[in-house]
Order: C-alpha cells, then structure tokens, then sequence
C-alpha cells in the first residue's frame, strides 16, 4: 500500500548519505540555473540563490525533526500494544513466566553484541522508514492528507511536463538547424523561430513534435506498468551527469582564460527574479526524499553538520556552474538548457563532445521520466483509495496511467518554453515545502517509490 513504513535497507555512513545527497539535489535542474542568473543580473541571483538554499537547509531540518517524531510515535505505539500483550497473557501465566519469556524474546531479535547494552533507546531515535503517506495520515486530518495529495500530485505534473518537453526539445535543437541538418547543431549568433525549415518542408516544430511523439510512444507505456531495479541504470546516469557538469565547467573556464569570453551580466534586473525563484527552487528540492536517505545512516550524531556541509558544497557547485556560464556566453544567448551551449563549433570542435553535451538531457531525464510517472500514477490511486476497497481492471490499469500520461504530454505539445515551465510549476510545489507544512509530514521512497516525488541515485541503490 502507498506511503507506509517500508525496509530501512542497507545501511551506510554519514559521509556516503552526505554524497547520496549531493547527488539527489544537483540534478538535470541545475542545467537551467545559468540563464536565469543572466536574466536577473549576477548579484541579485546570488543572494536569492544563498537565501533559497539556506531555506530549503531549514526545511531539511524540519523534515528530520519530523521523521523523529513519528518514529517516536511509532514507537510509542508499539510499546502499548506490547503491554496489552502482557495484560492479556497475565490471566493465564505468573508475572515471573511473563518477564522471563519476554526478556528472553528481546534478547533473542537483538544483534548478538547488543544484548549486553543497558540503558533505555532514544525514542525519537530515526530507525523506521516512514513513507510519505503514513507521516501524512499520523499528522494530518482528512483534509490536510488530500491537500498533500494534491500538492505531490501538481509537483509531479510539473516535473513529467518539464522532461517531456526537454527531451524532444534537447533533439530538435541538436538534429535541426535554419538550413536544415547541421553536424555543429546550435549556431553562434543564430535565432531559430518554430517555423523555420528543418529537414526538407518539415519545420523546427514539427520536428519537435515528431520527437515528443516518439519520446511517447518509447517510454509512455512504462506508466502502464511498475519500474523496479534501476540501481545500474541510475549509476549510468549519475557518471554521465558528473561528467558532462566538469567538462562544461572546464571548457567555460578555458574560454574565459583565453580571453574569449563574451558574458557582461548585468547586476541586477528584477524583471528576470520570477523565473529565477522558480529555478532554484527547483534546483534545492531534496526534502521529498529525505527518508530514504537519512534513516540508512548509521550514525545520525552530526547529521545536521554534515547537511549543512551538504548544502555548501552544493551552493558552490551550483555558483561556479552558473558564475563560468554567464560570464562566458552573453546573455541573450544561453539556452534554457545550458548543454545546448556546447553544441556550437565554435565552442566545442570535437564532434563527440558536442552530441554528448548536447543530447546529455536526453539520456538521464529519459531514465527518470518513467519511474516519475509511476509514482503519479500510484499517488492518484492513493488518492482515492478507500480502505477495503479495489478498482476495476479498467480503472487500475487504463485510467490512472491514462490521467496520467496525457496531461504533461499535452503541456508538452503545446510549449517548449522551459523557462516559463519550470516557474510555473514548481512555484506551487515551493509552498507544499514550506517549514509550517514540513513539520507535518515527510516523504521516502522505495524501488519503486509510491509516492517519493523523485526518485534518484540514491533511492535507487538501496
């Protein structure tokens, strides 16, 4: 059933949860931060960028405290649900049987090292993996579990919506040029319109539409069923993802160091800080998953130091990527995604180079689209589940997936205008996020999550 408690999994030290971390925060996200920091003007998105990240690091915070909540509840729980045990087996045996069994039962599920130990447990203690519909069921009524529905729900919308149309749009940019097939793909200097020619009488919206069609019919059909085992395929990705991130980085450097560096970002223009909200709120998502990343750990003694190295580390990441973008190409031409860039010949003479940057996009959001969509599709059936209930073959196998899959590739169909989608949609999702509702409920993941928002490297190698 969605959004119970679920295995904890292996377990790993803080250092490894630190970098499971780093790894589920920057994402394919981060690829559209550069052009929002030319739009709103360095400075500016600087301090938003600081500020964003120092909020989503307290929310963190607020989610941890609230995972040790319900595991003291749960906790709690079963220790009242052991007393009644006892009462009930006092009738028939002495208290001296009762203690002596009981102690010996303890004894016998506890690590053989352990059985020694002495003291009473930390109650709040994170042990137990609570899943997010479960924290939401301990914290909220009926009310607030479907307004938590519904802003997972809009979340996932907005993700499926976004990857839908940055793959066909990644492929169209990469395969299509004003004068038709280009190997250099992205020409310097060169604006491309939606009705400019791509291959023959075929134009570049065709083109793209084409690709979204495609893109549909190759990994739509996983709604229909469950994703499950994709620890080798996330890891595929997530080296892919590391190196196309340092040799953007590096080529942006080596181009400034050369003096070929064409960026003069303004300081300020509060006219680009919309979309530049929406961005980075995007960029520092994480607390979705924060379950099945912290109670793995070990040893939770220094958790929030290590987040908050985390979150640094991650500010850096995310300042140099950005900083080495917009002083390296001029504003009005850094593309929604910032891959796009390095598809010039210009830029980038080796040919390789160039299609790995340039269709980078393509390989890792075609992995998670799937396994997003899974988990919209069970957090509708979550949704309007009812206790002893079933859905019909038809309800459970064609409408959810239905409901769906045809809403983002509709928004798909309909733009390809990356920098308004992301704004728009995870705009409503920043307020699902927000401290006051994070001490209500948290979330986790599985393999496949039911209702993780986004599932990553990290929830994927347990």
């Amino acid at each position: 059933m969605a959004g119970e408690i679920t295995e904890t999994g292996e377990l790993y030290s803080s250092y490894v949860g630190l970098v499971y971390m780093f790894n589920l925060i920057v994402g394919t996200g981060a690829l559209t931060m550069p052009k929002a920091f030319a739009t709103a003007g360095w400075l500016v998105s600087l301090v938003l960028l600081v500020f964003l990240g120092f909020m989503s690091f307290v929310t963190t915070t607020f989610v941890i405290e609230a995972m040790a909540a319900a595991n003291a509840q749960l906790r709690w729980k079963r220790m009242e649900n052991l007393k009644e045990e006892e009462d009930d087996d006092s009738s028939t045996a002495s208290d001296s049987d009762v203690l002596i069994r009981d102690n010996y039962e303890r004894a016998e599920k506890r690590p053989i090292l352990s059985v020694q130990k002495r003291g009473s447990p930390n109650p709040f203690e994170i042990t137990d993996r609570v899943e997010m519909g479960q924290m939401a069921s301990m914290f909220f009524n009926k009310v607030g579990v479907n307004l938590f529905y519904f802003c997972i729900i809009v979340y996932l919308y907005g993700d499926l919506a976004i990857y839908a149309a940055a793959v066909p749009f990644s492929l169209m940019q990469v395969t299509c040029s004003a004068a038709g097939n280009d190997s250099c793909g992205v020409e310097a200097d060169t604006k491309y319109n939606d009705t400019d020619r791509c291959w023959g009488p075929l134009r570049r919206v065709d083109a793209y539409r084409i690709y979204l069609a495609i893109f549909t019919l190759l990994l739509g059909p996983f709604t229909f069923f469950d994703v499950q085992k994709t620890k080798y395929l996330q890891i595929l990705t997530s080296l892919m993802r590391w190196i196309a991130f340092a040799v953007m980085i590096v080529l942006a450097l080596v181009r400034i160091g050369h003096g070929q560096g064409e960026g003069h970002p303004p300081l300020a223009d509060f006219s680009g800080v919309r979309n530049l909200f929406g961005v980075c709120v995007y960029s520092f998502m994480c607390q979705h998953s924060l379950p099945s990343l912290v109670t793995p750990v070990s040893s939770k003694r220094h958790l929030t130091r290590l987040v908050f190295l985390d979150y640094l580390l991650i500010l850096a990441f995310y300042g140099l990527l950005s900083f080495t973008a917009i002083f390296c190409f001029r504003g009005d031409s850094l593309m929604d995604m910032y891959t796009l860039n390095f598809a010039r010949c210009d830029v980038v003479r080796l040919a390789a180079v160039r299609f790995f940057l340039g269709l980078f996009p393509v390989f890792t959001i075609s992995t998670n689209f799937p396994i997003i969509a899974v988990t919209l599709r069970n957090n509708w059936k979550t949704l309007f589940h009812r206790e002893g209930g079933t859905y019909p073959w038809v309800v459970d196998r064609v409408v959810f997936p239905t409901i769906t899959l045809v809403p983002p590739v509709l928004v798909a169909f309909c733009t390809h205008d990356l920098e308004s989608l992301i704004p728009e949609s995870h705009t409503v999702s920043s307020f699902c996020v927000s401290p006051g509702v994070e001490r209500g409920y948290t979330s986790g993941s599985g393999n496949p999550p039911i209702s993780n928002p986004l599932t990553k490297l990290t929830t994927s190698l347990e």
